[in-house]
């Protein structure tokens, strides 16, 4: 019994670090999502090419949480579905917004699902459900493109302003 409980406490521990890695929190998404990507590509054979911000620029941490588990999906997806051996992952700040990019060369999701999910706003999946309930949450924008050549999601998110008390408070 001890030693099946020792590996569930650790699985639990693994599980717990990749569902909120302390980097988040601690350096940002930037550098939780090059460490979340590092673990990915070993464990799935998959290749994830990054184009990020620095690693010290920071987002507001709700925006960073959502990123960071539209990452981990959308990696996810991947992986499970698209048959692809490569993945982009594209991070850009404009003019009060922040976009997440996350692109795959595979074979693209079956077109109802995408019709679903297009009409309905989310019923694809749970997956994709889940993502685009986060997004709105931040009154944001989620978008999925996909074909025979691959599945393309965007996600952009307006970055909220600091209020005076919070800019005082820092």
């Amino acid at each position: 019994m001890g030693r099946n409980r020792g590996a569930f406490i650790r699985e639990t521990q693994t599980l717990s670090h990749l569902l909120h890695p302390p980097l988040l929190d601690e350096l940002g998404f930037v550098a939780a999502a090059r460490w979340y990507v590092e673990g990915f590509a070993s464990r799935s054979g998959i290749q994830v090419r990054l184009d990020l911000l620095s690693e010290s620029e920071r987002l507001p941490a709700v925006v960073e949480v959502v990123l960071f588990r539209i990452l981990q999906e959308s990696l996810t997806n991947i992986h499970r579905h698209s048959g692809s051996s490569l993945a982009d992952v594209h991070l850009r700040i404009d003019e009060g917004e922040v976009s997440l990019l996350v692109r795959d060369y595979g074979h693209g999701m079956p077109p109802e699902v995408l019709e679903r999910f297009q009409k309905v706003g989310g019923q694809g999946g749970i997956g994709l459900s889940g993502m685009r309930e986060r997004v709105n949450e931040l009154n944001g924008v989620m978008e999925i493109r996909s074909d025979s050549q691959g599945t393309l999601v965007r996600v952009t998110v307006p970055i909220p302003s600091k209020t005076k008390q919070q800019a005082y408070d820092e």
